[in-house]
This record gives structure tokens, C-alpha cells and sequence, in this order.
């Protein structure tokens, strides 16, 4: 890579000097730049190895709270050092160092408004003499350690400074401080993703691991050539945009905090510190994983590598096939980690369940599927997400007083709001799932169907028998098929033979492998496919994974933005949601309290879709929860 050409002047000449400042130690560096010799824009490259710090500098009156807020967004504002008032120097830092004159230039803050920039600020003295000075991580850091593991760093290529964004994710408030997000973007070449995250994941005090990988709109980026600092870096080919908390964040609080005099470094331009960065390697105590969990937008998530073996081990016990139906040539690795992965970020989340297999019996529903159906729905209302259930209009009233018995069980904490669908128009499906029809403004994230019928490629649907049971089953199908439109929502399609609702992207296996498969296949995809040998059981492995992911400290950390303090603290809430067996003893009761017949009940023959296997339902949620400790 090509060394950065700096401009120095010396004995009023200008001179080219090229490469030095790389190796340059912090001092030296800092030497340049209090006597004004630099004529750079930004110290990105600049003393590699060694820590840069972003500056706040604030009225003495104001501290304490500045510091709780940087404590309570400490991915953005990792507190490096906190001077006393008219501490010009920061010893634990750095030798020799003077904040009035060391930053290549700075900003002057008065009642919220930028109304300058200085390269030194010596003038201020008196003023400073009730300031204190802020010392925050840099990104510009850890850009050494990611050029070490041969990931290349656009900025520094094209010799420009780090773009930075605002964005629309609120930060953590603390009295007067209150702000937005503020990040930076580095485009990534899409192999090398995996491994930026392992080199910044471990360096907390450069702002860690990215918080959002891919799309920027996402984060409320309007103008993605226009960044609010910094330079526009132009991407590559197969560059994927990476974005990390920035501590450029502190400049949007003292502006919102509107004091009557604040500091800070202009963008770009850090404090150099003395402090090399650290080991990445001594402190990875887990290993991150990026996974794309959707491509329109283009979006990835973090998680640990021991939350996937988990998730993973959870796909591997439900996919077992007590029946001998031929489930196991459906599987699809990873569907139940990405679907999760994907529903752990939604924020509004849709259920739909009913496979009225029994066509003669009233009511014609089966007990596999809304016993899933709620598990997944008692956990996501335990993560505080909205969740609302889509069933036929004939089995409204069934639904809603499976639904209050549920509450009163305990196996729900609140009841779910339950809605029906009958598409009576052509654009009947987005109008339901869209805010006035608008694709822009989905009232969903995230559709799951589990034990759905589904629709097959002759329009009709068909229970396992080959029975066509269409007059039974409202279209469904068109959310699913009409959610494909919307940017941003995604779904998920749950089942155990090939004929329920989003299983059409395995439907080729099921013609081949599952028996009257030619003619049963449903035709709809879903965005992920989890396959179960009953499919109650990928309704209990879901809540299983989602429990995992959001008690996974690097997953937290992804999911929140790195702003406000881990969520972990309620882990004993989101356990207290998991499935058991006294629950589903309870739910199968109620159900066969209201005439639901077949599906899942303990070390007894039984039936799903109308074929009979033997099944230790209680054995598969003792083994779901064992994976859990």
C-alpha cells in the first residue's frame, strides 16, 4: 500500500515528506503538530500502532454528566482519560502533551453553534482553566491492526479522511446530553468482512466491532455520497459498507447540550497518543461471525461462534424424522440461525398458523402449529417485540379462546392480537402489511408461517393425503408472496412435510422425496426454510435460538448499536419465556379442550398431517432446553 504523502514546512520551505509519518513515534507526530510544520487534513495513518483520541472539552460544571453519558454509550465514547479543570496534559496518555496546541485543528462551540476552527487554542487559556478535557477512543486506531490481517483501508488509499454519518439511532440521554449516532464507514471487501470483525471486536477502547454492516439507509443514512464529515471514500467492486460508532458523537451532544463555550477536535483530526493499541489476539475471549441475513437491503449480523454451534445443534435435533417421511432431504443448513438472526432485528413481527387437515371434523384444525406458534410469540413479547397472529376467519373465535387460556396459564404474558386476511382485492396484501399500501412504511418486519397450509403450484392446497382443502383455507400466501416487494421485510417458513406455507424454496426435494410430493408441494417460498420432523418443534427450537442470540454478549452489542448498556440483566425474563413441557401439556390441553385433534402429545402414537408415527414429544423439549446450559 502506498505511503501517505504529507506536506511539512521547514524553515519556511514546504517539503514533501513521504511514508515518515507512519513510523513516526506519538511525540514526534504531536511535535509537528503544535509548531504547525503538518499540512494534512486528517492523522489517519498517522504513528501506527498507537491510540488516537477524539477531544471533548467542557465546562467543569458539566463533567460528571458527560461522563456518565460517555459510560452509558461507551461504543462511540470510550472513555480513554478524564483531565481535572485546567489539566492541559493527560500523563496516563501521553509525555509532554499540550490539548491547547496538539490537535491539528479544533472546533469552537458556543450555545451549541460551531463558530470556528482554530489550530490552537492557546487564546483560551483563561477559559480552559474551568474546562475539563475529554480523551475518546478513535477508529484510527485499530486501521493498523486491520491492514496487518491484509484487509485493505479505502480511506487511507486515497489519501482522504474517514466518512462520517449521522444517523437516526438515539443515543442513551444523561440530563442535557442527548444526541444522535454518529458513525464511520469503511468499505470492506465482502471476503474480508469476517475478518475486520475479528481484528476490531477485541479493541474496546477504538470503538470494538462494527455496529451495522451493509445497507445505510438502515441506519437512516439519506445521502450516502454526502457524508456529514469527513471525505466521500469510493468503494470498490464487491465492497460491502462497514460501519463503526464514531466519537464524533460528543461534538452532536455538546451541540444539543448548548453550553456556552465547548471544544472539540475537528473530524479527523485526533490526539495522538502514547499508548500502543492492543493485543487483539490476548483479548479474544469469543469469536465473532458475520452472517448475511438479507440482500434487499444487503444486511449482516454478528454473533458468536459458540451462539451458532448452539443454534446449530438445536437445527440438528429437531431435524430428525420420526415418521420416515423423508423430511431429512429438505433440510437446509443454516436456515434456523439466519431466520433467527433475521427476527432477533425485526422489531414487528407476524404469525400465521392452521392446517385444517381434518376436512370432516369441527374444528378441522390440528395441534401442531399453534403450539409452536406460541412459543415463538411468549418470547418475542418477553424481548419487548410487537407480535400479532394471522388465522383464518373461520377459526377466529378458536384462536382467540386458545389465546386467553394461554394468558391465563401463564404461558403467554399478554394476550396477541389476532387478525384474519381474505384478500378480497388486488392490492389487498400490501395494504395489510404496509401502512396505507406503502412499501416504505411496513407495519412488519418479519412474516412466520408455521404448520400453514400452503399453497401447492395449482392453486390449491392439500393436506398430506392429497386431499384438496382449499375451501378451508383463507390465501395467506399472498402476505408471503406480496412481502417479497417490500424492502426490508423478510420471512420465514416453518414445516414438516413440504406442504406448508413457505416451503416452496425446498419444493423440488418434496416432489422427489416426500410421498404424493408432485402434488402437495407448496409453491410459496419463504426468505428461510426450517424443516422439522414435527413442526411444533421448529416452532420451540426459534424461541430456543432467539433466546440464545439475545443473551450473546456480541450479538447484544450488534442488535443495540453499541449505545446504552447490555441488555443481559433480563435474561431471567426472556428465560422465563422459554418452552417447557408443563406449558405444552397445558396448551395440548387446551386445545383438546376446544376439539383440536392430532399432532404432538408425549410417548404416544400420533398423527401430523394424517399420518401416524411414534413420537416422545416431552424427550425433544427437555433436549431443546439441554443445548440452552
Amino acid at each position: 500500500m502506498a505511503s501517505p504523502e504529507v506536506k511539512i514546512a521547514l524553515e519556511g520551505e514546504e517539503m514533501v515528506f513521504t511514508g515518515g509519518l507512519r513510523s513516526l513515534l506519538p511525540l514526534a507526530v504531536r511535535n509537528l503538530i503544535r509548531f504547525n510544520k503538518l499540512n494534512t487534513s486528517n492523522t489517519s495513518g498517522m504513528a501506527e500502532g498507537y491510540k488516537q483520541a477524539n477531544v471533548v472539552i467542557l465546562h467543569k460544571s458539566l463533567a460528571d454528566n458527560f461522563e456518565k453519558f460517555c459510560h452509558a454509550n461507551n461504543g462511540p465514547l470510550p472513555l480513554l482519560y478524564r483531565s481535572k479543570p485546567g489539566d492541559w496534559k493527560c500523563p496516563s496518555l501521553s509525555s509532554n502533551s499540550d490539548i491547547r496546541t496538539d490537535c491539528l485543528q479544533y472546533r469552537v462551540y458556543e450555545y451549541g453553534l460551531c463558530t470556528g476552527t482554530l489550530t490552537s487554542l492557546k487564546e483560551y487559556s483563561d477559559q480552559l482553566k474551568d474546562m475539563v478535557t475529554f480523551y475518546l477512543g478513535c477508529s484510527f486506531s485499530f486501521e493498523k491492526a486491520v491492514q496487518k490481517l491484509g484487509v485493505p483501508v479505502r480511506n487511507i488509499e486515497q489519501k482522504s479522511n474517514v466518512s462520517m454519518y449521522k444517523t437516526d439511532v438515539p443515543c442513551l440521554s444523561v440530563a442535557t446530553f442527548c444526541c444522535n449516532l454518529v458513525v464511520t464507514m469503511r468499505p470492506i471487501p465482502e471476503d474480508k468482512l469476517e475478518a475486520v470483525v475479528l481484528a476490531t471486536y477485541p479493541l474496546k477502547e477504538s470503538h470494538g466491532a462494527p455496529v451495522h454492516i451493509g445497507d445505510a439507509g438502515l441506519l437512516g443514512i439519506q445521502d450516502f455520497s454526502n457524508p456529514d464529515y469527513g471525505d466521500p471514500v469510493q468503494p470498490h467492486p464487491g465492497d460491502v459498507p462497514v460501519f463503526w460508532a464514531c466519537g464524533v458523537t460528543g461534538m452532536e451532544a455538546i451541540s444539543n447540550c448548548k453550553s456556552p463555550l465547548a471544544f472539540a477536535h475537528s473530524p479527523g483530526c485526533m490526539f495522538i497518543t502514547d499508548q500502543k493499541n492492543e493485543d487483539a489476539e490476548a483479548y479474544l475471549k469469543e469469536i465473532p461471525e458475520v452472517h448475511c441475513i438479507s440482500q434487499s437491503p444487503l444486511y449482516y449480523s454478528i454473533v458468536s461462534a459458540a451462539a451458532v454451534k448452539r443454534i446449530r445443534d438445536l437445527e440438528s435435533l429437531i431435524g430428525i424424522d420420526p415418521g420416515h417421511r423423508g423430511v431429512k432431504h429438505l433440510f437446509c443448513q443454516d436456515q434456523l440461525l439466519k431466520a433467527c438472526l433475521s427476527i432477533s432485528h425485526a422489531q414487528s413481527v407476524l404469525i400465521t398458523t392452521g392446517f385444517p387437515t381434518h376436512f370432516n371434523h369441527e374444528p378441522p384444525e390440528e395441534n401442531d402449529g399453534p403450539p409452536g406458534a406460541i412459543a415463538i410469540a411468549a418470547m418475542l413479547q418477553a424481548l419487548g417485540k410487537y407480535v400479532v397472529i394471522v388465522t383464518d376467519l373461520r377459526a377466529m373465535n378458536l384462536f382467540k379462546q386458545i389465546i386467553e387460556e394461554a394468558v391465563q396459564q401463564g404461558i403467554l404474558k399478554a394476550p396477541v392480537p389476532l387478525m384474519s386476511y381474505q384478500g378480497d382485492a388486488s392490492e389487498s396484501a400490501l395494504m395489510f402489511l404496509c401502512d396505507d399500501g406503502n412499501v416504505k412504511k411496513p407495519r412488519f418486519d418479519h412474516l412466520i408461517a408455521i404448520e400453514r397450509a400452503g399453497m401447492a403450484a395449482d392453486g390449491n392446497y392439500y393436506n398430506a393425503r392429497k386431499i384438496n382443502i382449499k375451501h378451508l383455507v383463507d390465501p395467506i400466501d399472498e402476505l408471503f408472496i406480496a412481502a417479497r416487494t417490500i424492502p426490508g421485510v423478510t420471512t420465514t417458513g416453518i414445516g414438516d412435510g413440504g406442504n406448508e406455507l413457505g416451503m416452496g424454496k425446498v419444493k423440488e426435494a418434496v416432489k422427489k422425496h416426500i410421498k404424493n410430493g408432485d402434488v402437495i408441494a407448496c409453491d410459496v417460498e419463504a426468505d428461510f426454510t426450517i424443516v422439522a420432523g414435527v413442526s411444533n418443534w421448529g416452532g420451540y427450537a426459534v424461541a430456543c435460538s432467539l433466546y440464545i442470540l439475545n443473551t450473546c454478549e456480541i450479538h447484544d452489542r450488534y442488535l443495540r448499536k453499541a449505545i446504552g448498556f447490555p441488555r443481559l440483566s433480563k435474561k431471567v425474563v426472556w428465560a422465563s419465556a422459554l418452552p417447557s413441557v408443563t406449558k405444552e401439556e397445558n396448551l395440548l390441553q387446551i386445545l383438546r379442550h376446544h376439539g383440536v385433534r392430532s399432532g404432538i402429545t408425549a410417548s404416544l402414537e400420533m398423527e401430523v398431517d394424517g399420518l401416524s408415527f411414534y413420537s416422545t414429544h416431552s424427550d425433544m423439549i427437555e433436549k431443546l432446553l439441554g443445548v440452552l446450559h
